[in-house]
């Protein structure tokens, strides 16, 4: 039965082809979906700010995450895993309804919109063509980026790195002691470093499913600390129970606050467009710097760069936005998560499903999912930045017109805190350097290039 099995999932996921077997995706799938599990626990306490239901966000979350990388492995057979986008969900709340005062159901719509205008864009390879036109170097340094920008994002998720008078800067122990903080946060911040650490020795060892064991060992010491009373919860400073709560059993929060709750009745207006579009914008170019920088290390680029099957996973990422508005929740979008499970071995479609499962479970076991804290999954997000910054050893620094302009997109993504603004400053750079040195014509820069760069450049001068 087992031989069975594993060959229907090789007639379907070609896992030969791929080098990959059952086991590796299975875990590979586990892993991409802890280092996303806390999306189901931050989305709903975003967007319920802007005055939405968080448990039917909750529920939206689940849903438009599984159905969303479902397509992604039906359309594309790649290992990326799609949920509604950080960031985006921000700019929902915070900007549109709250700041702009539209209702949070006009936001949907123009999620919803954007989530239409991408389909289109997808299926007439308008989307394709950029990710084409992209060249080589500027791709490894995409990855690279986002190797810098998901290791950022680890250090803020466990509270290592903090803001600060300097921006940002260390953890202060000294302070947490004084201030009587250090077993609700400082403990916190102790038990992620054990885990980089711990993460960083698995992973020298080369044992399988390192970075969840990861995960799941820095989980356990929590919940060790918690009982022990090392660490005591305090959801003022954000920071909660790690012992699931079964108290509400397990029932599935309604959808019904949020399901078909889009209003058009605002698209006509000036601002309503600024709206989607900046929604489109800020989609389209993380979804295709994710699809870069995680691809490059999956080693799914052909020799020319180029992703096959591109078109597919375009049009998950778009239906999935679309899908995800209907429900009740913010753009949905690929995950630079993803790269965890690319790093874990992941290859194929198999890995997605796997983490789409994950996500349909999670709806009956939201308490155990819900408490995995971000402590726990953010030494895996510094682990994977590790791993994907090797890509920046592909980029030739012998070349300055190359590696200049890959310099810059690489280090603007964590310090912009945008993939898509290391996208535009990298493409930009690349055509002026390249055009005002003479390079341009040797280097055969596609014309789609100079538009984008214009493109980019009007985005900062207008909006």
């Amino acid at each position: 039965m087992q031989s069975k099995e594993q060959g229907f999932l090789e007639k379907v996921f070609h896992l030969s082809d791929h080098n990959t077997t059952v086991r590796t995706e299975i875990i590979a799938g586990i892993t991409t979906f802890m280092t996303m599990a806390y999306i189901l626990a931050v989305n709903p306490s975003i967007l319920s700010a802007a005055g939405m239901d968080s448990g039917a966000v909750f529920t939206a979350t689940a849903l438009a995450s599984c159905f969303a990388t479902l397509m992604m492995a039906a359309f594309a057979n790649y290992p990326f895993v799609l949920a509604p986008g950080m960031g985006l969900n921000a700019y929902f709340a915070y900007t549109v309804v709250i700041q702009m005062g539209y209702s949070w159901q006009t936001a949907l719509a123009a999620v919803f919109i954007e989530g239409l205008i991408f389909i289109v864009l997808s299926l007439t390879n308008v989307r394709e063509a950029i990710f084409n036109a992209i060249p080589m170097n500027l791709k490894h340094a995409v990855s690279a980026g986002i190797g810098l920008f998901i290791a950022f994002i680890g250090l803020q998720n466990a509270k290592i790195v903090v803001d600060s008078a300097t921006l940002v800067s260390l953890y202060s122990f000294s302070g947490s002691l004084e201030a009587g903080t250090f077993r609700s946060e400082g403990i916190t911040v102790v038990l992620a470093l054990i885990g980089v650490v711990v993460t960083g020795i698995l992973m020298v060892k080369a044992v399988r499913g390192d970075i969840l064991w990861g995960i799941l060992i820095t989980w356990g010491l929590g919940v060790i600390c918690e009982l022990t009373g090392l660490y005591v919860p305090n959801p003022e400073l954000g920071m909660f129970s790690v012992l699931p709560d079964f108290s509400a059993g397990f029932s599935i929060p309604s959808l019904a606050p949020t399901l078909f709750k889009v209003d058009f009745s605002n698209i006509f207006s000036f601002n309503f467009v600024v709206v989607m579009f900046a929604f489109l914008f800020v989609d389209m170019f993380d979804t295709l710097g994710t699809l870069i920088g995680v691809a490059s290390k999956a080693d799914l680029l052909d020799k020319d760069g180029k992703l096959p099957k591109i078109r597919g996973a375009l049009l998950a990422d778009a239906v999935g936005t679309s899908l995800g508005a209907v429900l009740g929740t913010s753009t949905t979008t690929t995950f630079v998560e993803s790269a965890s499970g690319v790093a874990a071995g992941g290859r194929t479609g198999l890995t997605a499903v796997v983490s789409a499962i994950l996500f349909a479970l999670s709806l009956f076991l939201s308490p155990i999912f819900l408490a995995i804290p971000s402590f726990a999954t953010a030494p895996a997000l510094i682990a994977v930045g590790y791993l994907m910054m090797t890509s920046i050893l592909k980029v030739d620094f012998s070349d300055m017109t190359e590696a200049i302009p890959c310099y810059i997109c690489m280090t603007a993504m964590p310090f912009m805190y945008s993939i898509s603004e290391g996208i535009c400053m990298g493409v930009i750079s690349y055509v002026i350097i390249n055009l005002v040195t003479g390079r341009a014509k040797e280097k055969k820069i596609s014309p789609l290039m100079y538009v984008l760069a214009v493109l980019f450049i009007l985005k900062y001068v207008l909006l």
